[in-house]
């Protein structure tokens, strides 16, 4: 089954070695200096420059757009799959689930997007996926308000320090 490391910048390495991963998204502000680990090749890694806001015109933030989330449903269609997919943001909770369920519902259409939250919810406690890139998501996929809807429904995730990575698979492993 292929699946999907969410993380925050802080583990970023210790994940893509673990889960031998070889492709990486980063949903990071513009400003925010890392380093991509070793065992990710720079032309498998994208840089999506945004903040973790859910609309315009925040003094000089950028906010997810329609071009990042294309970024994110591009990037995850040439992903082969042989290993996981690494996506990151500041801390894991916000941007980087947004974008491990966008990934997934594009690699997997037909899984309800209901069943996918559910397993999002049940992979971290702490996820609140950024709505604006949910909304985004929602539009560009035609999944006609049914992933807003399912993860309305989860609601907001516990309180985190910022050190929990997870692992979500693309669809729901009894599915195979």
């Amino acid at each position: 089954m292929s699946f999907i490391v969410v993380s925050p910048l802080s583990r970023i390495a210790e994940m893509a070695v673990r889960h031998k991963a070889r492709d990486m998204i980063s949903l990071i502000a513009r400003e925010q200096a890392f380093h991509r680990p070793g065992v990710i090749a720079p032309e498998r890694h994208l840089t999506l420059a945004m903040n973790d806001i859910t609309f315009k015109g925040t003094g000089g933030l950028v906010a997810p757009d329609e071009t990042h989330v294309q970024g994110i449903i591009e990037f995850a269609a040439s992903w082969r799959q042989e290993t996981p997919l690494l996506i990151h943001c500041w801390m894991g909770v916000s941007r980087s689930p947004a974008a491990a369920l966008i990934a997934a519902l594009s690699l997997a259409p037909d899984q309800s997007e209901e069943e996918l939250a559910r397993r999002l919810r049940a992979a971290s406690p702490f996820a609140t996926p950024n709505t604006r890139l949910i909304e985004i998501g929602d539009t560009l996929l035609d999944r006609g308000g049914r992933l807003v809807a399912a993860v309305r429904t989860i609601g907001r995730g516990a309180d985190a320090d910022g050190n929990a990575a997870f692992l979500l698979g693309i669809r729901d492993a009894a599915c195979g």
